[in-house]
């Protein structure tokens, strides 16, 4: 994997079945080289080759309250609405599909396996 660059940031996120979360990442572009997947492993490094990474951690114990996870991120993507097209109905909200928001976003909003918040989204005053 290659190095992040100075300065960037990391999100380290806990979960509660690895292979679920890292499949789920997977959908959005994130993905671990082969050559650092082992059995039993408790943590893994992603990357989506276009400088975003994230690391999945075994969630210890009591720190993911089904129903009341405190996690979210936020994921820029130039095709907000490829990317919402190929997850569907995964989307949450009344809807299911990319919106402007009024901070300036147009974005969609999933749920991980963990009801993690994942918001998917790029400036609106970017936009072609």
């Amino acid at each position: 994997m290659a190095a992040s660059p100075s300065g960037a940031l990391t999100a380290i996120l806990p979960c509660n079945d690895l292979d679920a979360s890292e499949a789920f990442y997977a959908r959005l572009g994130f993905v671990r080289p082969e050559a650092d997947k082992e059995p039993g492993d408790t943590y893994r490094m992603l990357s989506n080759g276009q400088g975003g990474f994230l690391h999945l951690t075994d969630a210890v114990e009591d720190w993911l309250v089904p129903g009341r996870n405190p996690f979210g991120l936020y994921l820029y993507i130039e095709d907000v609405d490829g990317m919402a097209a190929r997850l569907g109905d995964e989307i949450i909200g009344k809807t299911k599909a990319p919106e402007a928001k009024p901070w300036g976003m147009y974005e969609f909003a999933l749920s991980d396996p963990d009801q993690t918040l994942v918001r998917v989204g790029w400036p609106t005053r970017l936009r072609v």
